[in-house]
Order: structure tokens, then sequence, then C-alpha cells
């Protein structure tokens, strides 16, 4: 059980790692002034899941529910 445990464990924190860089890597939500001239309506906008960021925001939500997954069996396990 204890191997299991620390298994786990160390899966946690490759998850957790892996999540904060997929995190930083991630461009902000603003618009900026790009939203004034239209520069939103380019290709990369109309097509952003399929694009870097669609993948990157792929990933991320992904890597959350394992996170939320592992912290809840780790929780629940440590009494």
């Amino acid at each position: 059980m204890a191997v299991l445990k620390t298994v786990l464990t160390v899966l946690f924190i490759i998850i957790c790692i892996a999540l904060t860089v997929i995190i930083l890597l991630q461009e902000g939500k603003s618009a900026g002034l790009g939203a004034i001239s239209g520069a939103a309506e380019t290709y990369w906008g109309k097509n952003k899941g399929r694009s870097m960021e669609g993948m990157l925001v792929k990933i991320t939500r992904v890597l959350v529910i394992l996170f939320i997954v592992l912290s809840a069996v780790l929780n629940i396990g440590s009494f």
C-alpha cells in the first residue's frame, strides 16, 4: 500500500509541474488593441481549437481533471 501511495504522490508532483508549465505557456485572454481593428478574426482566431493554443487548453483541462482526481484519492487514502 505504501508503494502505491508513493507512486501516486510522484505522479501527482509530475502533474503539478506540468500543469504549471502549460498554464504559463498560454496567452492571456484579453484581446488588447487587436479587438479594435478586428484582428481577432484572423485565421488563427477562427481555428483556435486546432491551433497550438487550443491544444494547450485541452491539455490543461485533462491535467486539471487528473489533478483533482489524484488529490482526492491521496486525501482519502491519508487517514
